[in-house]
């Protein structure tokens, strides 16, 4: 009887064992699939664009440009996509001037627009800029003339950068001697010394061929570009060079750094038997000009422009810029990447601005 009693003890243990056991496989259960119904319920599905609208501005033929970047419009739905947006539609138009795109983006007709930084703060009020392009930086990079001088020739580098400089440069006339003696011995150069000089110009709206030369002439000295006794104007900084060479002009005014790209030309075309490198010296320099900007539309009618979304867009170009192809595109503005930006990064461009508004 004894032995019975425990035989059926022992079943009894058994049997609660297994409901257990099956309790605790079904709980597992339920939690695997409680836990796999939150992980799908965190899945985010990627905001829907219907269409995302590019400016851009006419510094080329529009047919070239319009034919250059039509690849374009694949390449940003899909690095859009990887960041969260499925755009629909990418529309791409050429502005009939610069204006017209700073006034599509202020509207909000446009959302995204490709345009210089001059443009961009003239429109700054309804218009944002996210991305500078960058391109290949020279081996000199000071604001003090003599280190050009000194450190020359210049040589282009690997670094890319955002901006560059507009260069005062003095040639191998006898004024143009004095006026570079004078800088390489740490002299300071006095406005009279440079309104004794004849100076080559480009047109008023060059920003290394006029704005930012006036700029520096402004905040050195308190005076611009029309204060000076002799200016001419010239159609081309080759055309520049080429009266530098000949003795007609002292000082010359152009991008960082032009003679680069008239060494060549110093010696054969401009028929001088020294070196462009012996020849002419930097006796001032401007500050930084930075390139284009990539600007989104700050209007309440593109209100598919938030913070999140000129993350996306950041990313997308600096990752387009990236690749051969896009590489492809955007060297239809010169550009070789970019970098993100903030609007305090125009604030000397703003300072030209005002310069170009009180000679007009």
């Amino acid at each position: 009887m004894q032995q019975k009693r425990w035989l059926l003890f022992g079943l009894l243990v058994m049997i609660a064992s297994l409901v257990i056991a099956c309790g605790n496989e079904k709980n597992e259960g339920e939690k695997e699939n409680n836990n796999t119904a939150g992980a799908a319920g965190d899945v985010t599905e990627n905001v829907s664009i219907d269409k995302l609208s590019i400016g851009f501005v006419p510094s080329r033929n529009p047919d070239e440009i319009i034919t250059a970047t039509e690849p374009l419009k694949n390449l940003l739905k899909e690095e859009m996509a990887g960041l969260g947006y499925d755009v629909k539609e990418v529309d791409i138009t050429v502005g009939t001037n610069y204006e017209a795109v700073g006034e599509a983006l202020s509207a909000g007709t446009t959302d995204i627009g490709f345009i210089p930084g001059g443009t961009y703060v003239i429109y700054d009020d309804d218009a944002e800029v996210i991305l500078t392009s960058t391109r290949a930086g020279l081996s000199i990079d000071s604001d003090d003339p003599k280190e050009w001088n000194d450190n020359k020739p210049t040589a282009p580098t690997d670094v890319q950068t955002n901006y560059y400089r507009a260069l005062i440069i003095a040639g191998p006339s006898d004024k143009g001697q004095a006026l570079s003696e004078k800088v390489n011995n740490g002299e300071s150069l006095t406005f009279d010394d440079l309104n004794d000089a004849t100076w080559a110009v480009m047109s008023s709206s060059s920003p290394a061929g006029y704005i930012y030369p006036a700029l520096w002439l402004q905040e050195n000295y308190d005076k611009t570009i029309t204060d000076l006794d002799n200016v001419v104007q010239v159609d081309s900084y080759g055309n520049a060079f080429a009266r530098l060479a000949a003795g007609q002009i002292d000082i010359l005014v152009t991008y960082a750094d032009a003679r680069r790209d008239n060494e060549a030309a110093w010696t054969s075309d401009f028929s001088r038997t020294q070196s462009i490198w012996d020849e002419t010296n930097v006796i001032g320099v401007t500050p930084g000009i930075y390139n284009d900007t990539i600007s989104v539309s700050k209007s309440k009618d593109s209100n598919i422009i938030d913070e999140a979304m000129k993350e996306a867009l950041q990313e997308a170009f600096m990752n387009i810029a990236g690749t051969e192809e896009g590489k492809k595109v955007i060297a239809i503005y010169n550009h070789e990447g970019y970098q993100k930006a903030v609007p305090e990064d125009y604030d000397n461009e703003r300072e030209a601005q005002k310069i170009v508004q009180s000679l007009k």
